[in-house]
């Protein structure tokens, strides 16, 4: 019995942590899709005090969000290539990661890098400027965190385009 369970546990452990991986990106990549598509052109024709401080509630929520995802993201690939790794060592094989893998862990690094800056120094502007009531400078902030969400959101959809087509 207890051979059995050692069998299936780290396959169960994989399967959730693979699970936990793509929703993490799905959630991540439609909320950019969301943010930038749908509710930033909806915010366009409201005022600017308005626009601002309704954009920067929802990403307060959003922001928390993906700093837990982005994570979850992070450390689940980083685990699953480690265990495939170590499961190759240890039957005597060797491990060469394939490309995708290595494209995915790069970008998606570079991805998580790119979401310290948006969330720790664009978003800090956005916040310093709501709470000053700086409308321009909030909408400035904006407009950069815009910008980066959009670099994310291309390296976001060539990873998922080059991991399905390699």
């Amino acid at each position: 019995m207890r051979a059995d369970r050692t069998h299936w546990i780290p396959a169960m452990l994989y399967a959730l942590l693979k699970t936990a991986h793509v929703l993490s990106i799905v959630v991540w990549i439609g909320g950019m899709v969301f943010a930038h598509f749908f509710l930033r052109p909806a915010t366009a024709p409201l005022e600017p005090a308005v626009r601002v401080r309704l954009m920067h509630a929802v990403l307060q929520r959003f922001f928390g969000a993906i700093t837990v995802l982005s994570l979850v993201a992070l450390f689940s690939g980083a685990w699953m290539m480690g265990r495939v790794a170590k499961e190759a060592v240890q039957s005597g094989g060797s491990f060469a990661m394939p490309l995708d893998w290595t494209v995915m862990s790069i970008l998606g690094t570079l991805m998580v890098l790119v979401f310290g800056h948006i969330r720790f120094a664009l978003y800090g502007r956005l916040r310093r400027a709501v709470q000053a009531s700086d409308w321009t400078a909030g909408g400035a902030a904006l407009q950069q965190i815009r910008q980066w969400v959009l670099v994310n959101l291309g390296l976001g959809l060539f990873i998922v385009a080059f991991t399905l087509l390699a």
